[in-house]
């Protein structure tokens, strides 16, 4: 990662290393999940040295182009490129149907974050941050391009109004590096006692922070797919979400980057009852952790 780099150079510089790899390994295939840059570039290099490709989360969609930016473009082309679909819900399956994808090449999996969520929380990882343990705790992580600038100013004012009015709540802030978003954190969020920003946490650490989290507030989409899992509810700070099962079963809400809907549906979840209640229900509509064993059998009947 370089500071402040275009999404122009990411890609070209991916584009060219992924294919450096290809070139020494000469894979029989390639397979690469999510929506991000990395997984763009993974699926043009190899489509360029004729190696099939399989997309693991394949079929979310938002509908709008530019909402996530550039996750929303990612994974529209990387589509285009795949030679399997590996669809987390039935709904990311109807979206590659209605893309005319041919349907012998999409398949129902689940997503195989939730079966590394499985084998992480077993593991039981004490939270190595040093919390109040007889306080709630609210995690908050914000990384998104599409928040860049005043957006995130929003959210950090809500996340600002938000402790100074619980005293009685830990607010716990993983900062991404990207000055983006660290520079801007650190200068409005520091010094508040009960708002503990830190460096990023390894999955494990995460997965910890999830598990002893009261709920969670994020831009995340992977979050989105683990908090309900965990039986966290999660205030989405987006406009829209490509994963709208976890929104239809109650577990997430979107609160978008406005300061008072932000406070607000916060404040409910600490203070009423019935609305922690009708979120935090465990649903887990994005696998049941046997993704990948579905995955890789997909695999062996197709090199059979």
């Amino acid at each position: 990662m370089q500071p402040n780099q275009s999404l122009s150079t990411l890609t070209g510089r991916l584009l060219l290393e992924v294919e450096k790899v290809l070139l020494a390994e000469k894979p029989d295939a390639v397979l690469a999940q999510g929506d991000t840059t990395t997984v763009l570039t993974a699926s043009l290099a190899s489509f360029y040295a004729g190696i099939p490709f399989g997309h693991v989360e394949a079929g979310l969609r938002t509908g709008d182009i530019y909402s996530p930016f550039p996750e929303e473009a990612n994974r529209v082309m990387t589509g285009m490129l795949a030679h399997w679909h590996f669809a987390p819900t039935s709904r990311a399956v109807e979206n590659l149907l209605a893309e005319r994808t041919p349907a012998n090449r999409v398949f129902l999996t689940g997503n195989t974050v939730i079966d590394a969520l499985h084998y992480t929380a077993k593991k039981n990882q004490p939270l190595s941050v040093c919390l109040d343990s007889s306080k709630r705790m609210i995690l908050v992580t914000a990384h998104r391009r599409e928040n860049f600038g005043n957006p995130f100013l929003e959210i950090c004012t809500a996340i600002k109004k938000l402790a100074v009015n619980n005293r009685n709540v830990e607010i716990l802030f993983p900062v991404h590096p990207n000055p983006n978003i660290s520079s801007v954190a650190y200068e409005l969020l520091g010094n508040i006692a009960n708002l503990h920003l830190i460096k990023p946490l390894g999955y494990q650490q995460f997965v910890a922070a999830m598990k002893r989290a009261y709920f969670i507030i994020s831009d995340s989409g992977g979050v989105q797919e683990e908090a309900p899992a965990l039986g966290k509810p999660v205030l989405v700070l987006r406009e829209s979400s490509e994963r709208p099962e976890a929104i239809s079963a109650g577990c997430s809400r979107l609160v978008g980057t406005d300061v008072e809907l932000i406070v607000r549906e916060a404040e409910k979840l600490l203070n009423i009852p019935d609305e922690y209640k009708k979120m935090a229900i465990g649903a887990s509509p994005y696998g049941d952790g046997l993704s990948a064993s579905r995955i890789v059998g997909v695999l062996k009947e197709y090199f059979r």
